[in-house]
């Protein structure tokens, strides 16, 4: 290794904590460089996998309550507005109870997390299909319990990609972690409509109580914990808690070391919010969340109201469209963000290349604390924010002209399609900037997101009885576009931003 690259890598400013090596490379005796996880590419795609499963539960627990609402009403003797009252307090648990979890992953371990968030959730369904119709006030509590519990496994999730895959194939892991999460708004209501009329509304919460219990034999039996202050790159042998009960992954090269990387220092989760690129991504993300949620929360009433010879089965089926946009989408834009980054790095050396003979000079070009990785990740939002606005306020129209059917069942698509790009985008770039705290972050995303998406939720049915659904969508799609500075924005204070952070670290 060249002395001016070791003046590079070795630089004061640098954060030992955020950086990560990419790739292995030969070190100065000609050694290979330990990899960034000792995982292989299959391995790190199951452990992803299992986390993505887990994270399910956010969404589908709030969305396949939804169908149920009308018959718990009856059967509580409360009316809608009332029962809607325990959708709004699971909301507010869904934003809150992350930031508590999630911080504590980043210090604690995934694994024990993604455990004790499983058994919350078993025992709250458990106590939500046993709820006496006649304790409302029970019902208000579990349903804070239920999204206690559930809530959290999106950020722990997130925590767990940050922890195996390096920033130039991040995009691709979180790609497939995403379907997950983002499949609970589009089958919740289905298989919600399902089973309230055949076999009742506490048989959704029996269903929740199994599969979370499958879920927590999984996470038990073959979920490592990844969190590298105690396993590093996953060579290092924890204590019995910390490991499977069946070591399909790894197995062989935990323990080859003994040596422990150094501890992360306490971050209050909330001090995430006073970093300025770092706000400036949840306030968009924010945004185009409640944007989807506009759409989303309302399929189920405008399409009865434009469609009237649609029954709730063929209602439910509607959400199908959505749910493609999403999964399509989030796995396509994985791969985009991977070849993004990989041709913006192969760029950058090249030039560096041509203007340079120094070996350490070309290669710190490249190297993660100075990489501009705002201006990698951010490449396609503009043209999928432009997607979005004209796709949301087209689909407001064609539902106010009543057209064809299959019209916003397309426009429904293609949306869902270049929202979930442009989410999967932000989420990824949050955990690229503060990698050795994607719990903290993913859970302050989810807080501001939440918040946004419960106010967007609260009004829209005022806005559509004001103004109709046509202006309504127009005006939403205005909103988001009026957010499009804000790119340009990350873009100029990211790299800034994340050099303070660093010399206040170091």
């Amino acid at each position: 290794m060249s002395q001016d690259h070791q003046k590079c890598t070795a630089s004061p400013t640098s954060d030992k904590h955020d950086v990560e090596k990419v790739v292995p490379s030969p070190s100065s005796d000609g050694t290979q460089e330990r990899p960034y996880s000792i995982y292989t590419p299959a391995e790190r795609w199951f452990i992803v996998v299992i986390a993505s499963v887990a994270a399910l539960f956010s969404p589908l627990a709030a969305m396949t309550y939804m169908p149920a609402i009308p018959v718990i009403a009856a059967d509580f003797h409360k009316s809608v507005e009332l029962i809607n009252l325990t959708v709004t307090v699971y909301m507010v648990f869904q934003g809150i109870s992350p930031v508590f979890w999630g911080t504590l992953a980043d210090y604690v371990g995934r694994r024990p997390i993604f455990l004790s968030c499983m058994l919350v959730l078993a025992v709250a369904c458990i106590g939500l299909a046993s709820v006496p119709t006649s304790d409302y006030w029970l019902l208000l509590v579990l349903r804070c319990v239920q999204a206690a519990g559930s809530a959290s496994t999106i950020a722990l999730g997130a925590g767990v990609v940050g922890d195996i895959a390096t920033r130039a194939e991040r995009g691709g892991f979180f790609g497939l972690f995403f379907i997950g999460p983002l499949l609970g708004p589009t089958f919740g209501p289905v298989i919600g409509g399902a089973l309230t009329p055949t076999l009742g509304w506490r048989w959704i919460f029996w269903i929740f109580v199994i599969a979370s219990a499958l879920c927590f034999i999984a996470l038990s039996a073959f979920f490592p914990d990844t969190l590298r202050q105690l396993v590093g790159d996953g060579s290092v042998l924890p204590s019995r808690f910390y490991r499977p009960l069946v070591p399909l992954v790894g197995h062989g090269r935990r323990g080859m070391t003994t040596e422990r990387p150094p501890r992360v220092p306490f971050v209050n989760p909330l001090r995430i919010l006073t970093y300025p690129d770092v706000l400036a991504l949840l306030l968009f993300n924010a945004v185009q969340y409640a944007l989807f949620y506009a759409i989303i929360a309302t399929i189920s009433s405008i399409f009865q109201s434009t469609y009237s010879f649609l029954n709730e089965t063929e209602i439910g089926l509607c959400f199908l469209a959505s749910g493609f946009g999403t999964t399509i989408g989030g796995y396509v834009i994985g791969k985009i963000l991977d070849r993004d980054c990989r041709l913006l790095k192969e760029k950058l050396a090249l030039e560096r290349m041509i203007t340079t003979d120094t070996p350490g000079l070309r290669e710190a070009v490249t190297h993660e604390e100075n990489f501009p990785i705002e201006k990698a990740r951010l490449k396609t939002i503009p043209i999928q924010l432009l997607i979005c606005v004209t796709c949301c306020a087209g689909y407001g129209w064609c539902l106010h002209q009543k057209v064809n059917i299959a019209v916003p069942l397309v426009l429904q698509f293609v949306f869902c399609f270049s929202v979930t790009a442009i989410l999967n985008t932000i989420q990824t770039l949050l955990v690229d900037l503060l990698p050795a705290h994607g719990s903290s972050v993913t859970a302050c995303d989810n807080l501001v997101r939440c918040t946004f998406g419960a106010v967007c939720v609260s009004v829209i049915d005022l806005m559509l009885n004001d103004v109709g659904v046509g202006w309504t969508y127009t005006i939403l799609a205005l909103i988001s576009l009026c957010t499009s500075p804000m790119i340009w924005l990350i873009v100029r204070l990211g790299p800034r931003s994340r050099a303070k952070r660093r010399a206040r670290n170091s």
